[in-house]
């Protein structure tokens, strides 16, 4: 179900509360130097008036009342000599306006990705800090497309063309008002021409423009998600041989939405075309109406000089308006998602990176702990009793959609219960005290996330390069029993892992996921199916380094295989979300046989 769009003017009353005070004073020096380009382009439009007189009716501008102060300053004895200083001063004007030009456009992109790096940066933060509940119900390839493509979107489709858009509307008004000065019933006929132009085509192509703007945004997301597909299943791919089937999604996806994007293009030019057309019609009509006065085409030449100054600034800063405009229509869509990634609620301190941890010295109490994902789906857990102390190995068994997954997240602090608490020593864990609970936790999980960057690196994940302690790093290797191997590579911990670790094999990838928990200092592991994907001999392997680690840790395995789970201390099985078993490895056995 595609969702409303909003009413501009409300998605950028939201935008603007995500602008900083830093960015809204340089707003402020930004619309002060609109106001000086602005008032530039009058002087030099103004300029053309005696520059030109002089030109043609050198004593009658020499004799006129308001040059006679600059006469006096300069001490000019005759007409001609008026004609250097004009030339100079016109010239003058004509550089002072377009350096002002150069300056507004500089600050304007300047200040357009500068506040679209802070919506960005501003984004992904927010996205990072949302519960682990609200990242499993995102479709990723929606996120990816908001912190990408739509985040580019509020650069093009709303900082860049409003400020254009503000720029132009006060210099169309400047060049109005001295344009009014020359000749006010050719410049408000011009402007009343121009505007009913540009006013008509704006509501013929508003609904195209918006339509074309969604369907860009809808096809940008299923760009992203037919790639993260294809390219993130390409051995399945491969093997299947359904590239044609990618493809075929991919090109269409692609087709439609260069389509959309050609058609904002040319609903964004082709206007253009038609108003400077229009503009020489308007000249030469002009010149004829002039030269019938009496004072003839000579005495005509300086209005239509100052005229057609005006028309060659005139018409461009109001086709630039309408761009602004078509942007900001087109990107509507975009620029939505992406203001609605903006305003994800964000944690109290979200930069607090060292935490307190809460004492674990006893047990972790789940009592009749019950959890469901909506407040309208079902139970996943119901009525979950269970203590598990301190240095234990404690396995979790069922099959597939039993809870077991669930209920780590749960334990983790990942999610939080529906019903019941889940308590440490006595203190419940809430979504206050999460992250000082979580301080004791790593995870394994059955599928080893390995960026492509050194094996120190992805042992010490997430820590800047310069702070990765080697000696650390070494010693959670050789815990992990993978150390030897590491060391005997020519890269050593150097070498590179490749992207996703496929220049790994699995079990080597199980057991730097075990070393980079222990790098952690954690005091407790949660493996997560982490041997399910392994063969028999690669599973042992793994597990008989998980059972040289040190009885100071807290042990929590979940596993499909019961025999997984022989050297735990206490075993749990789950079904349907409800505990139907608890006992020692032996006494799970003995109630199978």
């Amino acid at each position: 179900m595609k969702k409303r769009q909003q009413k501009i003017s409300e998605t950028f009353r939201r935008l603007w509360r995500h602008i900083s005070t830093r960015r809204r004073g340089q707003l402020f020096v930004f619309f002060l130097l609109m106001i000086a380009a602005s008032l530039a382009e009058v002087v030099s439009i103004g300029a053309v008036l005696p520059f030109l007189g002089i030109l043609i009716a050198p004593e009658q501008v020499f004799t006129h009342p308001i040059a006679q102060p600059f006469i006096s300053l300069l001490n000019l004895k005759s007409s001609s000599d008026l004609l250097a200083p004009l030339v100079i001063f016109f010239g003058l004007a004509a550089i002072f306006a377009g350096l002002l030009r150069i300056a507004l456009l500089w600050m304007q992109m300047r200040l357009s990705y500068a506040m679209g790096a802070d919506f960005g940066i501003s984004i992904y933060e927010r996205t990072l800090y949302q519960p682990y509940a609200v990242h499993a119900s995102r479709n990723s390839s929606e996120v990816i497309a908001g912190i990408t493509a739509k985040t580019n979107q509020l650069v093009y489709g709303a900082i860049y063309p409003v400020l254009s858009l503000l720029a132009s509307i006060f210099l169309l008004l400047t060049i109005l008002a001295v344009l009014i000065t020359i000749n006010p019933i050719v410049a408000l006929g011009s402007f009343a021409g121009f505007g009913v132009i540009y006013t008509l085509v704006i509501i013929f192509t508003r609904g195209r423009l918006s339509l074309d703007g969604s369907r860009i945004n809808e096809k940008q997301t299923e760009l992203i998600k037919v790639l993260q597909e294809g390219l993130g299943g390409i051995r399945d791919v491969l093997l299947d041989g359904t590239q044609p089937t990618y493809i075929k999604i991919y090109s269409r996806s692609e087709i439609k939405m260069r389509r959309a994007q050609a058609n904002v293009q040319i609903l964004t030019t082709c206007p253009r075309f038609a108003i400077e057309a229009l503009g020489m019609v308007l000249i030469a009509a002009l010149a004829f109406i002039l030269a019938a006065r009496p004072d003839g085409v000579a005495g005509s030449i300086p209005v239509l000089g100052a005229l057609a100054l005006g028309a060659q600034r005139f018409l461009p800063v109001m086709q630039q308006a309408y761009t602004a405009w078509t942007a900001i229509k087109s990107g509507q869509a975009s620029v939505q998602d992406a203001v609605d990634l903006l305003d994800q609620p964000l944690s109290e301190d979200p930069n607090q990176i060292v935490i307190q941890s809460i004492p674990f010295r006893k047990n972790i109490d789940l009592s009749d702990l019950s959890f469901r994902y909506s407040q309208s789906g079902p139970y996943v857990l119901k009525n979950l009793c269970i203590s598990l102390p301190k240095g234990g190995r404690i396995g979790f068994i069922g099959t597939t959609g039993s809870g077991k997954s669930t209920l780590l997240d749960i334990i983790m602090g990942l999610l939080q219960t529906s019903e019941g608490t889940l308590s440490v020593d006595g203190l419940p864990i809430t979504r206050r005290n999460s992250r000082a609970w979580q301080a004791h936790i790593a995870h394994v999980p059955q599928f080893i996330f390995l960026a492509d960057s050194t094996i120190a690196e992805n042992i010490a994940f997430g820590v800047p390069y310069d702070d990765i302690d080697m000696a650390r790093v070494r010693q959670a290797a050789q815990k992990a029993h993978i150390a030897e191997t590491i060391e005997s590579w020519s890269g050593q911990y150097k070498t590179l892992a490749g992207e996703r670790g496929v220049k790994l094999s699995g079990g080597q990838r199980q057991r730097i996921g075990i070393a980079r928990a222990l790098y952690k200092n954690a005091d407790i592991i949660v493996f997560d199916e982490a041997t399910s994907a392994l063969d028999n001999e690669t599973e042992i392997a793994v597990m008989d380094s998980i059972k040289t680690l040190g009885n100071e840790l807290t042990i929590i395995i979940v596993a499909h295989r019961l025999t997984t789970l022989k050297d735990c201390t206490q075993v749990i099985e789950l079904t349907n979300g409800t505990i139907t078993r608890i006992g020692s490895y032996s006494e799970i056995v003995k109630t199978n046989s």
